[in-house]
């Protein structure tokens, strides 16, 4: 199935949340915005935003002082230092309701605005009696989002700059989306099969370890409750993908995917296919180059195994997210 994959013949829109500032809207503590270009205008065009302002749905001004975190014990409180306002539970409680919102939304990734004291995933400043601030913190909101939903894809726009991490997160956008849309419909093991047949090379590709666990728990299908298989091979999945896929591992799977053209290619062909494999392992070509060559193959000779495998066309092709990495 093509990542722009499609459900009763509609294609179908994903939902992903977002802070609403990184689609331009002025809800920043200074009143202005952080628009982002990738977000907005490329992998917009295949997704349905659901935007969030954990700050201004708290009933917080626009423009507004800036909170910040500050350390206290093991933990951390949310405070306004201009007006020593504690805004610590509150904002814990809008988080909890609002996470728990979102799961009616059935979203499929989420990206939140780095450094806030809010919104950050990560390394977000903590402020102490003295000194610098260590960044060690996590924004209340994200902290509930995370917990609220622990396989969802989630990034920060400040991540999704490098090449990598972003075609790792629109992979897992799109990878959840398929899993949910599994299990959301009357599915049987034989669909488990299926789809954990198409699914195989990705999942190569980014943990074999994830690979091999998942295949045992599909292989045990038939004598675990439907509810504990979905549970588990969702959770395992996800987690999988999560794992980077690295140039090596990538070299592994299209030399295993070489293998099946053994019989059909000539030796000029095959040995173009192999030094093209090699160019990617040497970091002189993207992934692109060899991909779109076993893609032409898989057309020309009809290999029915490759033409179901996700790993060829994990997303759409339009967000050209191969050619940089």
């Amino acid at each position: 199935m093509p990542a722009s994959e499609r459900t009763h013949g509609r294609p179908e829109r994903i939902r992903i949340g977002i802070s609403a500032c990184l689609l331009g809207s002025a809800v920043r503590y200074d009143g202005g915005h952080k628009r982002d270009a990738f977000l907005v205008e490329t992998f917009g065009r295949y997704v349905e935003w659901v935007p969030v302002c954990p700050e201004v749905e708290l009933g917080l001004g626009t423009p507004r002082p800036t909170l910040r975190l500050e350390a206290d014990g093991d933990g951390v409180r949310l405070m306004m230092p201009t007006t020593g306002a504690d805004y610590t539970n509150a904002m814990r409680r809008y988080a909890q309701r609002r996470a728990a919102r979102l799961a009616a939304d059935d979203l499929c990734g989420y990206v939140l605005k780095k450094d806030s004291p809010s919104c950050g995933m990560a390394r977000v400043k903590v402020y102490g009696a003295r000194g610098a601030p260590a960044q060690s913190g996590r924004g209340l909101f994200a902290e509930a989002l995370l917990q609220r939903f622990p396989s969802l894809p989630v990034e920060e726009e400040g991540r999704l700059n490098d090449p990598q991490l972003r075609e790792s997160f629109v992979e897992r956008v799109f990878a959840y989306h398929r899993v949910r849309a599994l299990f959301a419909a009357r599915w049987m093991v034989g669909d488990l099969v299926t789809f954990h047949t198409a699914h195989k090379l990705q999942l190569l590709a980014h943990s074999p370890t994830a690979y091999a666990r998942l295949g045992r728990l599909v292989a045990a299908s038939t004598r675990m409750p439907r509810p504990e298989l979905r549970a588990r091979y969702e959770a395992d999945f996800m987690s999988g993908l999560a794992v980077p896929a690295t140039p090596r591992r990538h070299v592994n799977v299209l030399q295993h995917i070489a293998g099946y053209f053994k019989r059909q290619l000539d030796d000029d062909a095959r040995r173009e296919l192999l030094a093209l494999i090699e160019d990617y392992r040497a970091g002189l070509i993207p992934l692109v180059v060899p991909i779109t060559l076993v893609r032409h193959y898989v057309r020309r000779f009809d290999v029915a195994h490759l033409k179901g495998q996700v790993y060829l066309e994990p997303h759409p092709k339009e967000l050209m997210l191969r050619n940089h990495v």
